[in-house]
C-alpha cells in the first residue's frame, strides 16, 4: 500500500465513522491535514523550527474529492507530490489509499510560507527549500487527471 511518496499511515478511527457506517467527510479532511503536517515536518518544518525562525506554513486552498468509502479500522496511507512551487507557495497533490492500494480520496492543496513576526507571506527559508528537494515532483504532463479541476455544475 505504501510507496516512496507516502507521508502518513493510519487506520480509520471509530470516532471518524458516521451514521452511514463509513468515514465522515470531515475525517477525510483531518487525515489530509495530518498528512500535510507530516509532509512539512519531514521537510524540516518542525515545532522547534517554527519557534526559532518565527516561520510557518498556512493552507490557502483545498480541493477534496471523495472517491470511495472507508470503514472503521481500515488501513489508510496518504501519498504526496508537488505539482508546482514558487518562492513562497507549494501546490500539492495528495492521494488517500486503502488497503487494496486503491485511491479513495484526493486532496489538492495550495500552501504558503508565512513570516510570523511580520504577519506576512515570505519566501521559504533555505532549510525548507532544501527539504522540498526530497519530495516527488509531478510535471504538468504527468499530473493526475483530477488535478487542477474547478468545481461547478457542468451545463450541456
Amino acid at each position: 500500500m505504501t510507496d516512496n511518496r507516502t507521508v502518513w499511515n493510519g487506520r480509520v478511527d471509530k470516532e471518524w465513522v458516521d451514521y452511514n457506517g463509513h468515514m465522515n467527510d470531515a475525517a477525510y479532511a483531518a487525515v489530509f491535514s495530518r498528512a500535510l503536517d507530516a509532509l512539512l515536518e519531514g521537510t524540516g518544518l518542525t515545532a522547534r523550527f517554527i519557534e526559532q525562525e518565527q516561520y510557518t506554513v498556512f493552507t490557502l486552498e483545498t480541493h477534496l474529492m471523495y472517491l470511495a468509502e472507508a470503514r472503521q479500522d481500515q488501513p489508510l496511507a496518504v501519498s504526496a507530490a508537488i505539482l508546482d512551487q514558487d518562492t513562497k507557495r507549494l501546490h500539492l497533490w495528495f492521494e488517500m489509499l486503502n488497503d487494496q492500494n486503491e485511491t479513495i480520496a484526493t486532496s489538492e492543496q495550495m500552501v504558503m510560507g508565512m513570516d510570523q513576526s511580520a504577519g506576512r507571506p515570505a519566501p521559504f527559508p533555505e532549510a525548507l527549500q532544501q527539504g522540498f528537494t526530497g519530495l516527488p515532483v509531478l510535471f504538468p504532463e504527468n499530473w493526475p487527471a483530477k488535478a487542477g479541476r474547478s468545481i461547478g455544475i457542468k451545463r450541456k
